[in-house]
């Protein structure tokens, strides 16, 4: 068994999380592919006034109706904080595979995650381009080189056109009153404009 994990804050989750869920599942064969909200981030403040049900509840219209994807509360009913070396450790499965996806700035802090080691052992980092800057490509390749010698794994890319499109992007449009179809599954669009959500971001 194939299962990626796809992590987040995801407040909100965007196309940009949508179609690098698809072509992650799509270029690594998964079987199952895990959408998982965080609960409470060691990496960054929450930002926006959303709740965990929310970000929940977003994630399920999302990814409504494409096959094999699961979203899953596993992290948000974790105490504490959460962390990916404890999210690989109850889903690891020693007769499969799991594969962990990034974007680029995680991939470029991995080693300074919580046990990093044990992060290599338990699975296979991805990772995927959302900027189309040129002057990472070196830090990039030099990065993954450090990795495979520490760790003994390649890191993996997916290969997707790169969408510029943050959360961040989608609370600050909402903020100032902009339209977010374009950004946003439109049923996560109607969520957030139902619910009131991110006026004040």
């Amino acid at each position: 068994m194939r299962v990626g994990i796809y992590g987040g804050t995801f407040s909100p989750v965007h196309n940009g999380h949508v179609a690098a869920a698809k072509a992650f599942m799509e270029q690594m064969w998964l079987d199952i592919l895990y959408v998982i909200p965080t609960g409470v981030t060691p990496h960054k403040d929450m930002q926006g006034d959303a709740t965990a049900a929310d970000r929940l509840e977003m994630c399920r219209l999302a990814f409504e109706g494409i096959e094999g994807v699961i979203v899953s509360d596993l992290e948000m009913r974790r105490e504490g904080k959460s962390y990916t070396v404890d999210t690989l450790r109850q889903l690891y499965d020693p007769e499969g595979r799991l594969f962990l996806l990034m974007g680029t700035d995680m991939l470029m802090t991995l080693d300074k995650w919580r046990e990093p080691d044990e992060i290599f052992r338990l699975c296979y980092p991805v990772y995927v381009r959302r900027e189309t800057d040129g002057d990472m490509d070196g830090a990039i390749v030099e990065k993954i080189s450090s990795y495979k010698q520490k760790y003994g794994k390649v890191v993996r890319r997916i290969v997707t056109p790169a969408i510029e499109l943050s959360s961040t992007d989608v609370r600050s449009a909402v903020a100032e009153g902009f339209p977010i179809e374009g950004a946003v599954p439109p049923a996560v669009a109607t969520y957030i404009r139902d619910r009131g959500l991110y006026r004040n971001a």
